[in-house]
């Protein structure tokens, strides 16, 4: 999936604003599918079969963690089911309101994978580097020390391994001690790291004012679409929010507000942007047929 990943940094950014804004924001569980629909699609399709493992493994349990665990702590609710050893009432809206809240979060999750896929440390200061220069230094480098550390520390686990000092060898005591040893080599190596990269920047000139930079991003007509169609359903969905047509309660009994225009039209609304990467992919794969054809 590189057709979205493509285009510009402020296009990528305007539509995780929203999508993540409005995944966190939104409770309706009619919104709250869309979103969670769309993060699985959208991540699938960038991260092919490895995403499909990570939500069976680590997104499933958690959904349902959360949503058994959830009426253990909330009683609120109208619709009493039966009461619990302790005494407290089991009601039908905590269960659903743990479902739709684990389904909210992963939801998020997922979005925020994509987010690291499609928002590189390039796109980052590109967008920021002149605005915050410093902040966004960090940011980047925050963002990429994560699979940066954990690659690093497979290469250090691994190398221990041929001199049989990893943690699956020994005693216990022997056994934490070398964990001890992995974690203080890889502090060494994560300052060591920071400051290369500091020093690194600062030899160029970052943050300098008057400095000029490079940049292989530029904005075309085709970003100026995606922007338009990311911009028009964003603000259009965030109108339909605000103005109630899509309000839900959950406490203490469900209420969603009446079917109506302003409301179904914010759920196509919401729909549509959230889709958007895919729409992408489909008319650039299109594109790319309809090119080669002509060859």
């Amino acid at each position: 999936m590189i057709g979205f990943n493509s285009y510009h940094p402020f296009v990528n950014l305007l539509y995780f604003v929203f999508v993540i804004g409005f995944s966190m924001f939104f409770m309706n569980p009619v919104c709250l599918g869309i979103s969670f629909f769309c993060s699985f699609v959208c991540s699938v399709l960038f991260g092919g079969k490895k995403a499909i493992r990570t939500n069976l493994l680590y997104m499933l349990p958690m959904m349902i963690f959360m949503s058994v665990t959830n009426p253990l702590f909330n009683h609120n609710g109208a619709t009493i089911i039966r009461y619990l050893p302790s005494g407290n009432p089991l009601t039908v809206e905590s269960i659903l309101y743990g479902f739709f809240a684990s389904l909210m979060i992963i939801s998020v999750i997922s979005w925020f994978s994509f987010y690291n896929k499609v928002m590189t440390s390039d796109k980052f200061i590109y967008l920021f580097g002149k605005v915050i220069p410093s902040l966004a230094l960090i940011i980047s480098m925050t963002l990429r020390f994560v699979p940066r550390f954990l690659a690093q520390m497979r290469s250090v686990s691994n190398a221990r391994r041929c001199i049989g000092r990893d943690l699956s060898k020994g005693k216990l005591t022997k056994r934490i001690r070398n964990g001890l040893d992995i974690i203080s080599v890889m502090v060494t190596w994560s300052l060591e790291n920071a400051v290369d990269t500091s020093d690194s920047m600062r030899s160029r000139g970052y943050g300098l004012e008057g400095r000029s930079s490079f940049s292989i991003f530029r904005f075309d007509k085709r970003d100026a679409a995606a922007l338009a169609y990311i911009a028009l359903f964003g603000v259009f969905t965030l109108v339909c929010g605000i103005s109630g047509g899509m309000d839900f309660r959950f406490f203490p009994t469900f209420r969603m507000s009446p079917p109506s225009f302003l409301g179904i039209s914010g759920y196509i609304s919401y729909f549509l942007l959230c889709i958007c990467p895919v729409i992408i992919e489909i008319w650039e794969v299109r594109r790319w047929n309809a090119s080669r054809s002509k060859i």
